[in-house]
């Protein structure tokens, strides 16, 4: 059997008619309805899944810990704790701010950098090395079966960058999973990424 291994963002956390804000590690916000809603479609798309669940982790932050516990619920699979690797990064300065500041502050170059590199602007706090180190050591279980790991756009991207692999965009969406196949030879593949059920 393959081990399956599903990096998913946490749902929404901002109505559709709030301005999207950086929000970072240094703002531990709940889930608004749609981002529920979200939760409970990656729960019932999770419970329909042919592979074992071997774990369900998040981060340790409220967005990501809801919307595992309601994955956890659908797939009648107990939750098996936050991981703080798993954790939003600081977004420093920035935190908090909308996008149209962020971008007025650092430049489109600087985000593109963000979002296709990895690259963080200046003044944000990610410790891109050790969270590329936690990746890879995941990676390096062993086992079969779906594990769940629940996190935020910050974290998310460097499993791609601890592997990589190629992507348009190192960016999920709020309710959106990547798909990595861990074959027994140590290679691992990406299935799909950005995907919402």
């Amino acid at each position: 059997m393959t081990r399956r291994i599903f990096i998913i963002r946490h749902g929404n956390t901002f109505d559709s008619s709030a301005e999207a804000r950086r929000i970072g590690a240094l703002t531990d916000i709940p889930l608004v309805e749609s981002g529920r809603a979200q939760a409970d479609r990656l729960g019932s798309w999770f419970a329909a899944r042919q592979l074992p669940i071997r774990c369900i982790h998040s981060g340790p932050l409220q967005r990501a810990t809801e919307t595992a516990a309601r994955i956890a619920s659908a797939t009648g699979h107990a939750l098996d704790g936050a991981l703080p690797w798993l954790n939003e990064i600081n977004h420093g300065p920035d935190e908090g701010l909308s996008e149209a500041q962020v971008l007025a502050r650092i430049g489109r170059e600087a985000l593109a950098d963000w979002d296709e590199r990895g690259i963080a602007p200046d003044g944000w706090v990610v410790d891109a090395p050790a969270r590329i180190a936690a990746w890879k050591r995941w990676f390096e279980k062993d086992g079969d079966g779906m594990e769940l790991l629940v996190t935020s756009n910050g974290a998310a991207r460097f499993a791609l960058l601890a592997l990589g692999l190629p992507s348009a965009s190192l960016k999920l969406r709020t309710g959106a999973f990547g798909e990595l196949a861990a074959e027994p030879d140590g290679k691992v593949r990406l299935i799909r990424w950005d995907e919402r059920p």
